[in-house]
């Protein structure tokens, strides 16, 4: 007699069984936390905060709205989490081994801290503008702690042994132009990155030459600087450039009169 019982299809090796499906292991509070503040700061750094909503949070987490309230009492909070988290990341891009010469070194700085622009743009030009919403106390206090934290990064490559307080302002008004020159960047690209990379090293150590030539003392440290500095570095690309200018005609006659003060 022929069973009418049908047979059961064979498995496909690439089809597995119930019984090989592992269950997802649930997340534990630390992790759950973190994991929505990474998904917020991806959604922050695509997109102006203004643009993103707590949905998009939580779909983009595969979590629901309610378990984001739970751990974040609002937009506002998760945002300003996400942007420390960014601060953070920001800040240890500043950091560079004491080795080789200055001006390669914040090159390479200035590299990281495009690289950091470049991929957390839409949400952070808004900050940074001012013309962000979502802008907070808490959000200015976050941009701000990074905004000294740099100063104080770019002032232990200087190696002083006591910045003063002109050596001081030349750096923190460096930061800001480093802040506006790369925003304006990311909006319009109108130079490649390696040109405005190179751009803001040699504005800082020109922003320090002029400083230098109002204190004597820093002018003794710049002949460290400048004797330790390469052929073909950054620095030496910025006196032949200066060095070129003066060969323009007039400017020499011109900038010797005002030297001579005749």
């Amino acid at each position: 007699m022929v069973s009418r019982t049908p047979s059961a299809a064979p498995r496909s090796e690439d089809q597995p069984s119930r019984a090989d499906k592992a269950p997802r292991r649930r997340l534990s509070v630390d992790e759950r936390r973190e994991q929505l503040i990474a998904v917020a700061l991806e959604l922050f750094s695509r997109r102006p905060p203004e643009e993103v909503s707590i949905d998009d949070i939580a779909a983009a987490a595969g979590a629901s709205r309610p378990l984001v309230y739970h751990y974040f009492p609002g937009k506002q909070a998760i945002y300003e989490e996400s942007l420390r988290r960014a601060g953070q990341e920001l800040t240890a891009r500043f950091e560079e081994p004491a080795e080789g010469p200055l001006s390669e070194r914040l090159l390479r700085v200035m590299g990281r801290y495009l690289d950091f622009v470049d991929s957390h743009g839409p949400g952070f030009a808004a900050l940074l503008r001012g013309g962000s919403v979502a802008a907070s106390p808490g959000t200015n206090a976050v941009i701000d702690e990074v905004r000294r934290a740099a100063q104080e990064q770019i002032l232990l490559h200087l190696a002083l042994p006591g910045a003063s307080p002109g050596v001081r302002r030349t750096v923190r008004a460096w930061i800001a132009n480093a802040e506006i020159s790369s925003l304006d960047w990311l909006g319009e690209r109108a130079v490649p990155r390696e040109e405005l990379q190179l751009q803001l090293v040699q504005e800082l150590v020109a922003a320090l030459a002029v400083t230098a030539s109002r204190e004597p003392e820093l002018a003794a440290e710049f002949a460290a600087f400048f004797a330790d500095e390469r052929p073909d570095g950054p620095c030496a690309g910025l006196v032949r450039d200066l060095s070129g200018l003066l060969a323009v005609d007039g400017i020499a006659d011109a900038l010797g009169h005002l030297a001579s003060g005749s």
